[in-house]
């Protein structure tokens, strides 16, 4: 079974709400079908009611919710609820606002009527941050969203990438922030204990610049914010992933050459490498996961297919049970 068909499989035991803003796309209601049918998840279609059904070939299954913001009357809730959390903005303009889809998605997911969002089929993944920022929010010490990508590697080892979708150039600050959300994310969905290396082209200052001293700031701040964690930086890759290289660059190391987690300076450096090591190592990449919220959005590509869809939705599920 491979890692898709186990979260799919690990989601199925305690099916989620997922709210699907974009249920008048064709693909999306067909996953919606899909994650129904099979008891992956409870899928919630917003849009026109007429809409949704004419993209549905053969009808809904039992167990697909459609919602149609325009006329629903939890609008009123939803704008009074985003009005008390945004300063100068009004009842009347927060109406207007969670009358779209995709911010009435994300104040379902933030007043509790659903556990997830996933959407991105016809929006830019900047659209789908923005209003999961708008309306569910981060999670207590963070500051941005960020992603993750699983890189199943033949033979079956998985390691995990970080950022390679969504934080362009970090800060210190905003790079152990990306370390730490990374490390808990690896732990809930592959159920591992994560050992953190922060990437560098130097290995405990065998260079001097300041993109290095930028790593080594990163890993002492996400010591502060998670002090059990397992992580080290500055380290070069092969230091990382290699323990006889580690015995040789950096022998008090904690991670010891047997990092699991990755995680990239930049998001030139993290892009490139998910990209080499999917063609020339033949992983298979799952991703970009999206985290850093509250509660769960996840982002699509806009040439997503149902299957793709099935899949987020499987682990945005697993993301809301805290893992499986």
């Amino acid at each position: 079974m491979g890692l898709v068909d186990r979260f799919i499989a690990r989601a199925k035991e305690r099916p989620r709400r997922v709210a699907l803003p974009e249920g008048e796309d064709e693909r999306v209601a067909q996953a919606a079908c899909r994650l129904a049918s099979e008891g992956i998840a409870h899928p919630i279609l917003l849009g026109g009611r007429d809409a949704i059904l004419g993209r549905a070939a053969g009808g809904l299954p039992k167990g697909v919710r459609i919602v149609d913001p325009a006329a629903s009357p939890e609008v009123l809730r939803y704008a009074e609820a985003y009005a008390r959390r945004r300063a100068g903005v009004t009842p009347g303009v927060a109406a207007r606002l969670v009358r779209r889809p995709l911010y009435f998605g994300g104040m379902m997911v933030s007043e509790g009527d659903a556990d997830a969002l996933v959407a991105g089929a016809t929006k830019t993944t900047a659209q789908v941050i923005s209003a999961g920022a708008l309306t569910v929010g981060y999670e207590e010490g963070v500051t941005q969203a960020s992603s993750l990508f699983l890189m199943v590697l033949p033979g079956d080892r998985v390691l995990v990438y970080a950022d390679a979708a969504v934080a362009v150039d970090p800060s210190p600050s905003q790079l152990a922030e990306i370390a730490v959300v990374t490390a808990r994310s690896a732990r809930r969905l592959l159920g591992i204990e994560p050992r953190v290396a922060m990437l560098s082209f130097s290995t405990h200052g065998s260079a001097r610049h300041a993109r290095v001293d930028r790593v080594q700031e990163a890993t002492r701040l996400a010591r502060g914010m998670a002090p059990g964690l397992v992580i080290d930086g500055d380290l070069q890759a092969d230091a990382a992933l290699s323990p006889r290289v580690a015995q040789k660059k950096c022998p008090g190391s904690p991670v010891q050459g047997d990092a699991n987690v990755l995680i990239f300076p930049d998001l030139d450096a993290g892009n490139i490498a998910y990209k080499l090591t999917q063609y020339l190592a033949g992983a298979q990449a799952v991703g970009p996961i999206v985290q850093g919220f509250r509660r769960p959005v996840n982002d699509l590509s806009r040439g997503v297919s149902v299957d793709d869809i099935v899949a987020v939705a499987a682990i945005a599920a697993l993301q809301a049970a805290g893992g499986g």
